[in-house]
């Protein structure tokens, strides 16, 4: 068991070669660091962006955090962006390639990461080569979000602005069919305020032909109910046709607004550094990856010595 754990030889073998090791430690870590230079490794600059849903209305089960999510990842809005800053010549793709639209995906995905933050936000991290498009597609992005939901909301807002327009037209209709049958009533039977009538009808018509007071009467018994339900009528669907105006005006309103629907926390700016390839971890990997493998490559050459013995 002794024997087992014995790491003499190794270390007796590790300052055998140790100059041989710390040269080729040395020159991988040079190497690394020349091979993540801008001649080699193209340098990525990172923008970003962190936003609240805002003004949204709810489509499933799902939190508006889910939605706007959703929405930002969609193929929709991913075409409108790679259109708009010419990705395909951007990232050096060919269309002569047969699985281009598969590449090109690929690249955005890598590039552009929309993802949920611990605190329910949403952010929005771009890399690219030049800083200036990282920060504008971010904020393309968001644009972009705000206009996909402006539209979703008008073509809704619009049904229900043009539901309640067909219900004020219906009852505007039956408000007027009313007001014609009380205007018919009132010139030819001679029925004004049927209430107001019937109490001063005695003193109304002392001294007039008792005829014309009985062809009153008359109408006022077959038609007086009629014109007391009109009235009723008239009444109720007048407020009932006040209480649609509203909620139409303020569809309408709803609907003519010109709104955004994300509230941005953290807004994105052009980065003055660039986010990959980070050179000192590139170096101390290719370093400390040279060292081992060193290390093994020549302790297995002395094991071999050994067993030749």
């Amino acid at each position: 068991m002794d024997k087992y754990f014995d790491n003499t030889s190794m270390i007796k073998t590790i300052f055998k070669w140790k100059w041989h090791i710390i040269i080729i430690t040395v020159a991988a870590a040079i190497l690394g660091a020349i091979f993540s230079g801008p001649r080699f490794i193209t340098p990525l600059y990172k923008s970003e962006a962190v936003l609240y849903p805002g003004n949204v209305s709810a489509y499933s089960d799902e939190t508006f955090t889910e939605q706007m999510l959703q929405i930002m990842q969609s193929n929709e809005i991913m075409d409108s962006v790679v259109e708009h800053f010419g990705l395909l010549e951007h990232y050096k793709i060919s269309k002569s390639y047969p699985y281009w639209k598969t590449v090109l995906i690929g690249e955005y995905r890598d590039n552009v990461r929309i993802s949920r933050t611990p605190y329910d936000a949403v952010l929005i991290k771009v890399l690219d080569k030049d800083p200036q498009v990282a920060c504008d597609m971010v904020k393309d992005i968001i644009r972009l979000y705000d206009e996909k939901v402006g539209t979703m909301h008008k073509i809704k807002r619009l049904e229900t602005v043009n539901m309640f327009k067909g219900q004020l037209e219906e009852k505007q209709h039956y408000i007027d069919s009313l007001k014609d049958r009380m205007a018919e009533l009132s010139s030819e039977y001679g029925l004004l305020d049927y209430e107001a009538q019937s109490r001063e009808v005695s003193k109304y018509y002392v001294g007039r032909n008792k005829k014309d007071d009985d062809e009153l009467v008359s109408n006022m018994e077959q038609y007086g109910p009629e014109m007391v339900m009109l009235n009723q009528l008239i009444r109720y669907e007048s407020k009932a046709y006040s209480e649609v105006k509203v909620d139409y005006e303020q569809e309408l309103r709803f609907y003519n607004a010109n709104m955004t629907f994300s509230n941005v926390v953290s807004k994105p700016f052009v980065a003055d550094k660039k986010t990959y390839p980070v050179r000192w971890v590139v170096v101390a990997l290719c370093g400390l990856a040279a060292c081992f493998i060193s290390i093994l490559v020549v302790y297995v050459m002395e094991s071999k010595k050994d067993l030749v013995k």
